[in-house]
């Protein structure tokens, strides 16, 4: 956990208090963590995740259901697979900064993990099950709603960021779209990317993150942002 950040912050952010909180302690915990304590294994967050999983699902199955009554059984379960997927779980994490709040061990922090969205998708799910232990099924409803299934219309337009913004250039605008690499920082495990997308020669927006992909993915999200508020889309 990040010096300053403590338990009760993250309890304020998400809005729930704990009666045990050692069960949040646990969804918290990387076994990087544990390993190098030489805590008991169960303590981290891997059972948590487990439960929180099979939460999200009903959970978003249901709200899928209610609000689209005419639509197929395909295409409900593709739409809660890309609501679900890790990059989606990992965005939702950013929102809450999450990251600040995992117990991971020193390698894992040195590499860079508190920002992997593999580490971060797998924490917001273990919240979800030490949640849903804590108070039940209401409370971790409530907790997806609000910063899961909450602003979905953005939330897809930054999944499918890349691929949206080529059909729109491409195909509506007949233009191309390009990106180009501005910066490279940060030691050889831990760098971070600054990319710009262009449409032909005009600069639509600049993205950061740790893996070219992850900067070109923002970067068309912000182009998105741009094209939309210019009512091009």
């Amino acid at each position: 956990m990040k010096e300053g950040y403590t338990l009760t912050d993250l309890e304020d952010r998400i809005g729930y208090h704990f009666e045990d909180i050692a069960l949040l302690r646990q969804a918290l915990t990387h076994s990087s963590f544990t390993n190098e304590q030489k805590i008991n294994k169960m303590q981290n967050y891997e059972r948590l995740e487990f439960l929180g999983d099979a939460v999200l699902e009903l959970v978003s199955s249901d709200f899928l259901f209610r609000e689209h009554p005419n639509m197929p059984e395909g295409k409900l379960t593709k739409l809660r697979a890309s609501m679900v997927c890790e990059p989606s779980l990992a965005f939702c994490a950013r929102d809450l900064e999450l990251g600040r709040f995992i117990r991971l061990g020193r390698g894992e922090e040195s590499t860079g993990g508190r920002e992997r969205d593999s580490i971060t998708s797998d924490v917001m799910e273990a919240v979800i099950g030490a949640v849903y232990l804590d108070g039940g099924m209401m409370p971790a409803r409530d907790f997806i709603n609000r910063f899961i299934l909450s602003d979905l219309e953005d939330k897809q337009l930054f999944f499918d960021s890349k691929s949206k913004l080529q059909e729109l250039v491409q195909g509506a605008l007949k233009k191309n779209v390009t990106y180009e690499l501005l910066e490279e920082t940060g030691p050889e495990h831990d760098k971070t990317f600054c990319v710009s997308a262009y449409m032909d020669d005009q600069c639509m927006g600049t993205g950061t993150g740790r893996t070219k992909k992850a900067a070109e993915q923002e970067a068309a999200y912000k182009a998105l942002l741009f094209l939309r508020d210019n009512q091009c889309i």
